[in-house]
């Protein structure tokens, strides 16, 4: 018996040890960033990084094995399957600018472009005056494409742009010389390194195409937004009908599949897709991605897409992408990098009101995506016991008495279909779900899935307690537009400020992005007609993408920062009706720059903005000396040496369209340079409006242009009243020549206990 017990001891060694081997030896995909490439031959770039990895790994098969990508155009570096110790030493290397564990990021119509003003029924409107985007090449970073639907025809479409030179691949349900057209020039799709950390795709369990096409329709979502074709008479479900089109109906769109269901966008294969991109000669680069707080540095572990961005604004190509759908909550922002166009998401004047008229005649309008046909009058029930109403104890706890009825529940959280799942299988007839204001809305055919605010909810429950046979009947949902509806920035859009940098302002702009009319997979249970209303970032991202389109079609010349402060400068602080924009969330307030930055954007001004805040590369740099990057990490980065000046850059000379101060102790003072744009011979006054308790002192106060002086610099002077720490104050600084207000936004916090300790 002592000798079995000694063998099986000694067995159970041996495992744990193969055991304690194999967690040692495990690999898992890490990004070795090198910065810019040292060579212009991709091939001779690709050689170096195996002979890089060739003496960590043991031989040049190993290194070859290893590698799953290669990034050679845009910028140098590779993807690689490595251990934890074989990472380490080559993050010691004196070439590497850092070694960055892979990441996953996740994804984020008919009445929009009127709302903004982008008509083409006006001759002298943005969009006939720049063709549709029609010279524009934009890449869109997400799911894929369904090519068959009809927003992506070419019709009246000219020759592909002879300096394009990506492709379309072929794949599984997908012919590259089939599927793509003069529209949609370019599709790829990039999984491996999805595949090297989570294995081969299982489309039992996570269906899709390994291939461009879409599999459940949210990058042909985005991508239709931004550029869909003109389609007359669309609607979803007899609701927002109307002739569908994206922001440049005739822009060219490259496709890059970097996002997988159920498995998200692994952040090494979205780093590939913005090299190719790069490569392939992509004008404006969409994101419609987001990554979850903690955030990191911008040039820094895990920040992939940062990265790459950084090397596409360097070559002049705007990025634009998603803020995030962690609102309302503060400090939620994310794609905080300062060469990043960020955009929060607004409701439009558009919503569907829901008639439910109760057994005592009174109606209240609720908000659903409700086709119908209408709900005659029928039992209505709340689960007092022992459900107490919860709508999400409602599928734990089935009742016989949600049968032939419709019921009434109330949540404090997101909107789940958890309980409408659970009323259906219940034989309910339909639900009526009081939360907290948000917009996300679930489409229904035939049964009724309305949403009230808690005040209303508590309305039809006193209703409901005061008669003993409560009855209700529901409408089917109708559309309305138009100034009755208020602009509102949705309840899900993520919120400033940014935590990684808090001097800036992020979001950038805002955008409708709340049923969002546009194409999508037939797959989706969402389809209807090939089309659905969704909401997200992911949908008010692609709006300003194709602003960005049309701009950059009529000034070729701007840098992606005089874009970003075109749009930016000229926003709408209101809506287009000069209404009040509040911010939803857990209280309705008026919005501020950390809700949707410079405001609501306006594409019809952004043309001609007066004034821009231009910035390039070497503006960058002096953003990374003044947060402490290294010399030889941002020499690493831009492929040549590079000193930070002494004394280091203040971060609030960073010439953004924008004033943020986080921490404002003493007296600050800092600069702006601001480059005409309009009429040559211009003379600018300065308005100021300052935060509460704050003084802003700007010199000079006036701004004179003219054939000779196209660039002027002001220095901004700020100090306190506040004798205690405060929370955020804002107002905004606007120069004014009585045509043009180019305007941005001032954001303050003082924190005086911190001079205290300082001083103590």
């Amino acid at each position: 018996m002592g000798k079995t017990i000694t063998i099986l001891a000694l067995f159970l060694v041996i495992v744990l040890n193969v055991q304690t081997s194999f967690v040692v030896a495990e690999t898992k995909v890490y990004v070795v960033y090198l910065g810019e490439k040292e060579h212009d031959n991709p091939d001779s770039v690709t050689e170096s990084h195996h002979q890089m990895l060739w003496p960590i790994l043991g031989s040049k098969k190993d290194a070859h094995d290893s590698i799953v990508y290669s990034y050679r155009h845009g910028f140098s570096g590779f993807a690689a399957k490595l251990t934890e110790s074989q990472a380490q030493q080559i993050s010691e290397l004196p070439e590497v600018v850092q070694v960055i564990p892979n990441t996953l990021y996740e994804m984020t119509t008919t009445r929009t472009w009127e709302y903004l003003g982008i008509s083409p029924a006006n001759s002298n409107s943005l969009l006939q005056k720049a063709n549709m985007g029609s010279q524009v090449i934009v890449g869109v970073i997400d799911t894929g494409v369904w090519p068959e639907s009809e927003m992506f025809n070419d019709k009246g479409y000219g020759p592909i742009p002879s300096r394009w030179k990506g492709g379309c691949e072929s794949g599984e349900i997908f012919n590259g010389s089939v599927h793509c057209n003069k529209k949609l020039i370019g599709a790829k799709y990039f999984i491996d390194a999805n595949v090297a950390d989570f294995g081969v795709l299982n489309k039992t369990v996570n269906p899709d195409y390994l291939s461009p096409r879409d599999f459940e329709g949210h990058g042909t979502h985005v991508a239709s937004t931004i550029g869909g074709s003109f389609l007359p008479n669309v609607n979803y479900l007899g609701l927002g009908r109307g002739t569908a089109r994206g922001g440049a109906p005739g822009v060219h769109i490259a496709i890059y599949k970097a996002c997988w269901i159920q498995r998200g966008c692994s952040g090494a294969d979205v780093l590939k897709a913005i090299d190719e991109a790069i490569h392939d000669g992509v004008d404006i680069l969409s994101l419609s991605l987001q990554t979850s707080v903690p955030l990191f540095p911008e040039t820094d572990m895990r920040s992939l897409a940062s990265v790459g961005a950084f090397h596409a604004v360097a070559k002049g190509i705007p990025v634009v992408a998603a803020a995030g759908n962690a609102g309302p909550t503060a400090q939620t922002i994310c794609n905080v990098a300062p060469w990043i166009l960020t955009v929060a998401a607004t409701t439009q004047d558009r919503s569907f009101p829901t008639a439910i008229t109760l057994g005592n005649n009174i109606t209240i309008l609720g908000q659903a995506i409700f086709a119908g046909p209408e709900l005659g009058f029928v039992g209505l029930t709340y689960p007092e016991r022992p459900l107490s109403g919860d709508c999400e104890k409602l599928s734990a706890n089935p009742s016989s008495a949600m049968e032939g009825k419709v019921v009434l529940c109330f949540t404090a959280n997101e909107p789940s279909n958890a309980a409408l799942t659970a009323v259906r299988n219940a034989g309910g007839l339909g639900l009526i779900m009081a939360r907290n204001p948000t917009h996300l809305l679930t489409p229904t055919r035939a049964f009724p899935y309305v949403s009230v605010d808690f005040e209303l909810g508590t309305d039809i429950l006193f209703y409901i307690r005061s008669t003993r046979s409560p009855i209700v009947n529901i409408q089917a949902s109708r559309t309305l537009i138009g100034r009755s509806v208020a602009t509102k920035v949705a309840t899900f859009s993520s919120r400033g400020p940014n935590s990684v940098s808090p001097a800036i302002l992020k979001p950038d702009i805002a955008a409708p992005g709340v049923n969002i009319l546009a194409a999508i997979s037939p797959n989706s249970s969402l389809s209807d007609g090939g089309f659905a209303m969704m909401s997200g970032t992911s949908m008010a991202t692609p709006v300003v993408s194709g602003v960005v389109v049309l701009l950059k079609s009529l000034h070729p010349d701007w840098s992606p920062a005089a874009i970003k402060s075109a749009i930016v400068t000229t926003a709408w602080k209101t809506d287009p009706s000069g209404e009040p924009i509040f911010a939803d969330g857990s209280s309705r307030k008026l919005a501020d720059p950390f809700d949707y930055g410079g405001g609501l954007i306006n594409a019809e001004k952004a043309v001609k903005p007066g004034l821009i805040y231009d910035m390039n590369t070497n503006d960058y740099i002096l953003y990374l000396c003044s947060v402490d990057y290294s010399d030889i990490s941002i020499s690493r980065v831009l492929g040549k040496t590079t000193v930070c000046p002494n004394p280091k850059p203040s971060v609030l000379d960073l010439n953004l369209p924008s004033i943020t101060i986080p921490n404002l102790r003493d007296e600050v003072t800092f600069t702006r340079t601001v480059t005409n744009v309009g009429p040559v011979n211009s003379v600018y006054k300065v308005v100021i409006d300052p935060p509460t308790g704050v003084n802003v002192a700007v010199t000079p106060t006036e701004l004179v242009f003219d054939s000779t002086t196209t660039k002027l610099s002001y220095t901004v002077r700020v100090s306190t009243t506040h004798k205690v720490n405060t929370g955020y104050y804002f107002g905004s600084l606007a120069w004014t020549d009585n045509i043009h207000n180019v305007a941005i936004p001032i954001s303050v916090r003082t924190q005086i206990l911190q001079r205290y300790f300082d001083e103590n």
